[in-house]
């Protein structure tokens, strides 16, 4: 990610330039960070969750967004972007543009080569300060792999994971199960991905 050439923003100030930019940034300590553009295959697997999720809660109270909601993780200061978020309680914004949620349950993330580290260490470190939050599914987009992580009730997670296309994510926090063959539905693992 490369840094805003100005060296030290307020989030008022972040806030304020992303809502006036058509492209978007995460914000942390004092820095905006550009993000890059996605590959097919990741916006590909992101429409797959989000029509997959829609389908099932569509008779729930639960909703699903994608890409380009923003998320703040309030005890630590990050705005970033999830790749698809879901949530059954009211959800809460952290002001009057209602463009900022605070209170995710589900998050996923799609992983690409550039970002899979930080996705997985300090983004999910600082994801894990969210009360509201307990499950996170990180998805490869190169092969079927999905890890799902699920918050215990003491506090500590629980990873699962799987490789298989014939397996099913029976998910905690919302009332839904995904099969890893509608996640990778018409990805073609053949081809190089894009990151």
């Amino acid at each position: 990610m490369a840094s805003h050439p100005k060296t030290q923003f307020t989030p008022e100030e972040y806030l304020a330039f992303e809502r006036s930019c058509e492209t978007k940034h995460e914000y942390f300590n004092g820095e905006i960070f550009a993000m890059g553009g996605a590959s097919p295959q990741h916006v590909l697997i992101v429409t797959n969750l989000v029509i997959e999720l829609g389908s099932q809660l569509k008779q729930s109270s639960c909703r699903v967004f994608s890409t380009d909601l923003r998320v703040k993780v309030a005890p630590t200061g990050l705005y970033t972007y999830p790749d698809v978020i879901v949530l059954c309680d009211e959800p809460q914004f952290s002001d009057e543009q209602k463009d900022t949620l605070l209170n995710p349950a589900l998050l996923i993330e799609v992983l690409s080569e550039s970002t899979k580290d930080y996705d997985r260490g300090g983004k999910f470190e600082q994801y894990r300060t969210i009360n509201s939050f307990v499950e996170y599914l990180l998805i490869a987009q190169d092969r079927p792999h999905v890890e799902h992580h699920l918050r215990q009730g003491d506090g500590s997670w629980l990873l699962h994971e799987t490789n298989s296309l014939n397996d099913t994510i029976q998910l905690k926090s919302v009332p839904c199960s995904l099969p890893l063959y509608e996640i990778y539905n018409k990805i073609d693992f053949s081809s190089d991905p894009i990151n």
